[in-house]
C-alpha cells in the first residue's frame, strides 16, 4: 500500500472554534488556518470530549471517551495498557513521532510513539521538578486556569510558551524534510502549547487587536450550574471592559502568532513535495471561554470551550472548500487515521470520518463530552455530562455529594449563543426526554466521583515520591531563562 497517505496532525491548545477568519470571526487574522480551510474541509460542528486538556488528549489518542480512560482530570493518567492510534499505525508500517505537547502524564511519555525529537515541559513524573528556569516569572500559575487571574493577569510580550512552539515548528520542518525522500509513510503530531494563558500576545499583535478586539460586557443570567461555577471560580464580578479588551486582544495574538508557525509547515509540506500525499488535520484539545457568560478558559458545555476548530486537507478526497456540519469529535481522529493507514482496527467510541471527507453526510451522530470538576480542597465540585444530538444540546451536572442541577438544553440552530435554556420549557418536554436519556446512556456519575477520588489519593502518593525521588524522564524540555519574559507588560 505505497499510496498510503502520509498523516501530519497540527493540535494547538485551547483555541476557540470561532477564532478564525474563515470560521466567519470579523476581526482575527489567520492566513495560513483560511487557506487550508481553502484547500480542504472544516468541520463546523467538532467537539473535544472533555474540555479539559489531558482527559481530552488522551481521548484523541485512544479514541474513548473519558469514561472508559477513567481519565476526567488533569492529575490522571492514561493506562499504557490502553492502545493508541500510534500503537495500531505503528504496526500498519508508519513510522510515528511527537513534535511538541501531548500534555502525557507520569514515566510513560510516548504511548506507542516512536520518536519524541522535543519534549515538553510537563514530561515529567508528579511532584518532580520542571527543568530550566520557572515557566512564568511576572504572573502566577493561576494565570493558566478558570479564576479572575487569567484575565488580570495579561498584557503584551513575549512568552515562554511563544518560545517553545516557535523550536517546535523548528523541529517539524525539519522532520518533514528529513522524510521527504523516505518511502515508508510516517504519523506525526505537532503539539503548539498556543493560544493557552497565560493571556500574554506579542507586542505588535497585540497593539493590533487591542482597539479591535469586542469588549462586550457579562449580562447575566446563566443556568443555576453555571453561576455557582462563578462563584466558586471568583469571577463576580465580572471582568471591566478594559480587562475584556486586554485578554482578549492578548488572545487573539496568540492565535495569530500560531497562525504564522502553521505557515511555516504549510510551506514546508509544499518545498517537499509531502503536500499531495499527506493528511494534513489542524485541531485544539479544547476551546476558550474569553468571558463569555461570564466564565474564562475551559471546563465549560458552552460551545466556546466545549467546541474545537477542525480542518482537514486531503488531496483527491476531501473537497477543497468544502463544510461539513456533520457532528464530529476528536474521539473520530483514531479511527480515521487506522482507516487511511489499512491499521488493525481499534476497540474506539469514535468512528471514522473518512465518509464525511469524501462529502457523505451523516445528521445521525451523536456527540459526548465529559467532566468532573475535582481538585480537592474547598472549592465546590461536581461532576457532568454534555450531549450533542441535530441541532440540540444537552448538559447536566452534579456536585460530589450527589445533588442534581436542573439540565441546560439548547438549539443550537435558533440559538448559536446559548442564551436560552429551554429545559423547563412545557413545548420541550419530549426532546428533553430523548436528549436525556442520550446523555444517561452509560453515564454513572456516582461511579465517576470515586473512581476520581481514589485517583487523587494514588496521585498524592505518587508525587509525595516524586518530589523525594526526583527521577529524570528524557522526554522533559528544559525551560530558558527568565529572559524571555523580561519585556513583558501586564495592562
Amino acid at each position: 500500500m505505497n499510496n498510503r497517505p502520509n498523516i501530519l496532525i497540527i493540535m494547538s491548545d485551547q483555541h476557540a472554534p470561532n477564532a478564525m477568519g474563515c470560521a466567519g470571526d470579523p476581526v482575527i487574522r489567520t492566513p495560513n488556518l483560511d487557506r487550508l480551510a481553502g484547500q480542504g474541509m472544516r468541520f463546523t460542528n467538532a467537539y473535544c470530549p472533555c474540555p479539559l486538556c489531558v482527559p481530552s488528549r488522551m481521548s484523541f489518542m485512544s479514541g474513548r471517551y473519558p469514561s472508559r480512560n477513567e481519565v476526567w482530570t488533569n492529575n490522571a493518567m492514561l493506562a499504557s495498557s490502553i492502545p493508541t492510534w500510534p500503537h495500531v499505525l505503528g504496526l500498519a508500517g508508519y513510522e510515528t513521532a511527537l513534535i511538541g505537547r501531548m500534555h502525557f502524564l507520569g514515566p510513560d511519555q510516548r504511548h506507542g510513539f516512536m520518536e519524541r525529537p522535543i519534549g515538553e515541559g510537563t514530561a515529567r513524573h508528579p511532584g518532580a521538578p520542571e527543568l530550566g528556569g520557572p515557566r512564568y516569572t511576572r504572573f502566577p500559575m493561576s494565570t493558566a486556569g478558570q479564576k479572575r487571574a487569567s484575565f488580570e493577569y495579561a498584557g503584551r510580550g513575549t512568552s515562554f510558551y511563544q518560545h517553545y512552539d516557535t523550536d517546535v515548528t523548528g523541529f517539524a520542518c525539519r522532520f518533514l524534510r528529513k522524510h521527504a525522500e523516505r518511502k515508508q509513510p510516517f504519523a506525526a503530531v505537532t503539539g503548539f502549547i498556543l493560544p493557552h494563558p497565560p493571556y500574554i500576545g506579542p507586542k505588535a499583535l497585540f497593539d493590533y487587536y487591542s482597539e479591535r478586539v469586542p469588549a462586550t460586557p457579562h449580562e447575566g443570567g446563566e443556568p443555576a450550574y453555571v453561576q455557582q461555577m462563578q462563584k466558586s471560580r471568583s469571577l463576580i464580578p465580572p471582568a471591566t471592559e478594559h480587562q475584556l479588551r486586554v485578554a482578549r486582544a492578548a488572545y487573539y495574538a496568540m492565535v495569530e502568532f500560531m497562525d504564522g508557525n502553521i505557515g511555516r509547515i504549510l510551506e514546508t509540506l509544499d518545498e517537499t513535495g509531502l503536500a499531495e500525499n499527506t493528511l494534513l488535520v489542524y485541531c485544539s484539545d479544547h476551546g476558550d471561554m474569553m468571558g463569555d457568560h461570564g466564565l474564562w478558559s475551559k471546563k465549560s458545555f458552552y460551545e466556546q470551550a466545549v467546541g474545537i476548530p477542525l480542518i482537514a486537507r486531503l488531496p483527491g478526497v476531501a473537497e477543497p472548500g468544502s463544510l461539513c456540519d456533520s457532528l464530529c469529535s476528536l474521539v473520530d481522529m483514531a479511527p480515521t487515521f487506522g482507516e487511511l493507514a489499512g491499521a488493525p482496527e481499534m476497540d474506539a467510541d469514535g468512528e471514522s470520518l473518512v465518509p464525511l471527507l469524501k462529502g457523505q453526510a451523516n445528521p445521525d451522530r451523536v456527540v459526548l463530552s465529559e467532566l468532573a470538576e475535582m481538585n480537592g480542597g474547598p472549592r465546590f465540585e461536581s461532576v457532568g455530562r454534555m450531549v450533542r444530538y441535530g441541532p440540540w444540546k444537552l448538559w447536566q451536572h452534579q456536585t460530589v455529594d450527589g445533588t442534581v442541577f436542573p439540565p441546560a438544553l439548547f438549539n443550537l440552530k435558533d440559538d448559536p449563543r446559548e442564551h436560552r435554556n429551554l429545559a423547563a420549557a412545557p413545548d420541550h418536554v419530549d426532546i428533553l426526554a430523548r436528549m436525556q436519556a442520550h446523555l444517561d446512556d452509560g453515564w454513572n456519575p456516582e461511579w465517576v466521583v470515586d473512581t476520581v477520588r481514589q485517583q487523587t489519593r494514588d496521585w498524592t502518593v505518587l508525587r509525595r515520591w516524586g518530589r523525594a525521588t526526583q527521577p529524570a524522564l528524557p522526554d522533559t524540555y528544559t525551560w530558558p531563562g527568565k529572559e524571555i519574559e523580561a519585556g513583558v507588560e501586564l495592562l
